[in-house]
């Protein structure tokens, strides 16, 4: 579909998309950037994706038209290379929710991050959960987790 008007908002690195059914669909740059089409991102085939990280602050730069039936998006990390069809563009307005919530549980599983300035590292500590490390400070729900991370990791426990 098509949509009546398109709009670049500058400020925000977000585009708007105006629909003739009154839907008003506003996608950030983060969103677009790490759903980009690009064989980049894509690859060329199955199980050839590139998990797309740190990319938060990521805003869409510039636009142009690509013939009648895409545009062509220019992001300010430097990323250029996806065609976003406009039935991809309105796939990615419907499905947001779920394809947004796919792309987080997929950085999760990764142990990566939207936050470009966080690097997340993960412990396992024998008897307890999984530990999330980052930027010095230690999340979990096991209370004696900090300790038996120290126990586990003594060089860690001098330097506190």
């Amino acid at each position: 579909m098509t949509p009546q008007r398109v709009r670049l908002d500058k400020a925000t690195g977000s585009l708007e998309l105006h629909y003739a059914d009154g839907v008003i669909a506003l996608l950030s740059g983060e969103y677009l950037r790490v759903q980009s089409p690009s064989a980049e991102v894509r690859g060329h085939g199955p199980g050839e994706e590139v998990l797309q990280y740190g990319k938060k602050n990521v805003k869409v730069a510039h636009i142009e038209a690509s013939g009648h039936y895409a545009l062509h998006l220019h992001f300010d990390d430097g990323h250029n290379t996806g065609i976003y069809s406009w039935e991809y563009l309105r796939h990615l307005w419907d499905n947001r929710e779920h394809t947004w919530q796919e792309y987080l549980n997929k950085l999760h599983r990764a142990g990566r991050s939207r936050d470009p300035e966080v690097q997340v590292v993960r412990f396992v500590v024998p008897g307890s959960e999984v530990a999330r490390v980052s930027s010095g400070y230690i999340f979990g729900t096991n209370t004696n987790l900090r300790t038996a991370l120290f126990e586990f990791l003594p060089e860690i426990a001098e330097t506190q």
